[in-house]
């Protein structure tokens, strides 16, 4: 066995490149199985961010076209197979729907809107006549925007005239799962209305059709202004599944439409589905048969398969520990994502009988010798008033490196976006990047966070700022307690709402010796009037209505604290970012700048909310990583340096990234 060096923390050699994170950055997404074919979305960060459709391993959808919908500005599920093999897809450029036969040019399916991504489409499915597509439709006519569930001939008429797509549903602000039952008879969907979020209370309704092809009598069948209701599905013309958290759980439910009673089919105190981030997305899938593949757990998920007959719930013996919450079914097979530490989120089909699970594609097609990969360590860590706060704890991993005896090592707390979202056990290349270089990680899922319950998640309710701070900072605290981390050697980072966390954080704790926000909002007033339409009454919730909670905004605010900033700071900033625009994070430079706090901030032209693009990637990790050098005291290998601004100035251009470093040659464990 070879010895390991010795280098401080924060300086080991490691063979994982910011590069080979933008490669690991290939985000797979929404698989659909029919018969023996599966699609999927795929986005490339080597391609500028363009996302295909592949089908069973053949790339369907040539450059430049990019399937990716904006509605939400989040988007989702961006395509529909159709049984005679076509496809269609809602391309980014344009927002239109597009018709796809293999190997021919996309027919545009939808009118070219009278302003640029003016008309938006997404959560399709097909009419049970087979010559519509029934979808969300999301306007932004004039600047006023306006959603409905239409239906728009396959034929291609409205390319001819508009009036060929017709509204079905409208009335409230939002939509999703437009569900037609097995014959036609009726249809089921998802809505809600501004200042509630999907995850707050949505409302589960079913409508007849008349003869004229007009829905009549439409009524609520589940959810209410406390209650989710997501994910309808039709078991036959009278009866459907849900999901719906009314006992404080995302649990499944049989509702008849002519019983009083929903059923559940297993309580229990675990979540069977997520926040509604994304359209298009099913947490459970029915099979042929009648069995339910479905996902459940708390915080991760795991694949079971129950069966309504005998009431039981069986789990998948499979080694992958999370799921994303995107499950299709086709006789007995079940396709979905998932991952594990040691495994790369990949598309995986599932037969139900037997068992056996095949991978058809993985994020990252060779991922590092495990031996640099740290293994997450799940806990229950001790916040304020005794309240528990789920983290994952990731040590310093490497197997050809050591540090001196007695050196702690520095630990980085990642906050996840949302903040309604949660961190997973799922491998993440850019912890592996920290950690294989002596950085230890605590990825927090502070109260607010999903996967634990609805009293969990409503930790947060008019507390953000408060509870989602206290609960990073008590992460950091009790590995400083438990001697697992150097005290003077901690560092808080997040993106948008994790990014607000993060300033937050270091505005009002002197905990940290720096932080990072990528795209983090620094003034929730402002960021009301400037973000769109889908959150812009998400803080109502979080904080309080405006008006009347003027004064609550403006002591949270980062900005306003700015002066009391306790250590140097990061900003990184996509330019082209519709949901937190590059004023967030300017007002913040501009206030530090005023006093002499210490700052970088890096403005990437091109980009959007979360980076896409393989060099934003690469040159915003190896910043972050020389900042940590700089602030933390250790001298990170083979980065560019990045230059701490005093005062102001103008806005610093991304460094040019530096090469891969090469793996050691004689790796050992």
């Amino acid at each position: 066995m070879t010895a390991r060096a010795t280098a401080p923390y924060g300086s080991w050699p490691s063979p994982i490149s910011a590069a080979d994170v933008a490669r690991a950055r290939l985000r797979l997404g929404f698989p659909t199985i029919h018969g023996d074919r599966v699609w999927w979305q795929e986005t490339r960060p080597e391609k500028g961010g363009r996302t295909t459709i592949v089908r069973s391993g053949t790339d369907l959808l040539p450059a430049p076209w990019d399937a990716r919908t904006r509605v939400h500005e989040y988007g989702g599920r961006s395509y529909l197979p159709l049984p005679d093999g076509d496809l269609v897809f809602a391309n980014y450029s344009d927002q239109r729907l597009y018709r796809l036969a293999e190997g021919r040019t996309p027919l545009p399916l939808t009118p070219e809107p009278a302003e640029p991504s003016g008309l938006r489409y997404a959560d399709f499915t097909l009419s049970p006549d087979g010559q519509h597509i029934w979808c969300v439709q999301e306007s932004h006519a004039s600047g006023a925007v306006r959603r409905a569930i239409v239906a728009i001939p396959l034929s291609g008429a409205a390319t001819q005239d508009p009036r060929a797509i017709r509204e079905l549903v409208s009335g409230a602000d939002f939509y999703a799962f437009p569900t037609p039952s097995p014959d036609g008879g009726h249809l089921a969907w998802v809505q809600w209305s501004h200042p509630r979020m999907p995850w707050d209370g949505t409302e589960l309704r079913v409508a007849a059709f008349e003869a004229t092809g007009a829905l009549e009598r439409p009524r609520t069948v589940k959810g209410g202004l406390n209650e989710s209701a997501l994910a309808p599905t039709w078991l036959d013309e009278t009866s459907l599944y849900v999901v719906s958290d009314w006992p404080g759980w995302w649990n499944l439910y049989e509702i008849g439409l002519r019983v009083e009673s929903p059923q559940a089919l297993y309580p229990a105190e675990e979540e069977f589905a997520g926040p509604l981030w994304n359209l298009g997305g099913r947490p459970y899938a029915v099979l042929e048969d009648g069995r339910i593949a479905v996902l459940h757990g708390q915080g991760d998920q795991r694949l079971g398969l129950y069966d309504p007959e005998t009431a039981e719930l069986t789990d998948f013996d499979l080694p992958y520990t999370d799921w994303k919450l995107q499950l299709s079914a086709d006789g007995t097979t079940i396709v979905g994502i998932a991952g594990a530490p040691d495994i790369p989120w990949s598309v995986v089909a599932v037969n139900a009988d037997s068992g056996e699970a095949k991978v058809l594609r993985a994020e990252l097609d060779a991922p590092p010798d495990p031996a640099y990969l740290p293994l997450p360590r799940a806990q229950e860590l001790e916040g304020p008033f005794g309240r528990a706060v789920h983290a994952f704890v990731y040590p310093p991993t490497n197997p050809t490196a050591q540090a001196p005896d007695g050196e702690l090592p520095p630990y980085i707390v990642f906050v996840h976006g949302g903040p309604t979202d949660h961190a997973t056990s799922v491998l993440d290349l850019e912890i592996a990047y920290f950690t294989s270089r002596g950085l230890g990680v605590v990825d927090v899922n502070y109260g607010g966070s999903t996967g634990y319950g609805r009293s969990y998640r409503e930790r947060l309710r008019r507390q953000w700022g408060v509870v989602d701070v206290e609960d990073t900072v008590a992460a950091a605290q009790a590995l400083v307690d438990g001697g697992i981390a150097d005290p003077d050697r901690l560092a808080v980072r997040g993106a948008s709402a994790g990014g607000w966390t993060t300033l937050c954080t270091i505005t009002q704790s002197t905990l940290f010796k720096a932080g990072t926000s990528y795209f983090g909002i620094a003034d929730p007033q402002s960021w009301l009037k400037e973000t769109h339409d889908f959150e812009s009454t998400y803080l109502y919730g979080l904080i309080g209505p405006v008006p009347g909670f003027e004064r609550t905004y403006e002591e949270r605010s980062p900005l306003a604290r700015a002066s009391g900033t306790a250590c140097p700071v990061l900003l990184l900033q996509g330019r082209n970012d519709p949901i937190v625009s590059p004023p967030q994070s300017e007002r913040f430079v501009d206030a530090v700048a005023a006093k002499d706090i210490p700052y970088a901030y890096l403005a990437f032209d091109g980009e959007s909310h979360g980076f896409r693009r393989a060099d934003t990637v690469i040159a915003s990790l190896e910043a972050e990583l020389a900042f940590y050098g700089q602030t933390l005291g250790f001298d990170p290998k083979n980065v560019p340096a990045i230059e701490l601004t005093v005062g102001r100035r103008p806005v610093q251009q991304p460094p040019e990234p530096a090469p891969s470093e090469p793996a050691p040659s004689e790796p050992a464990g």
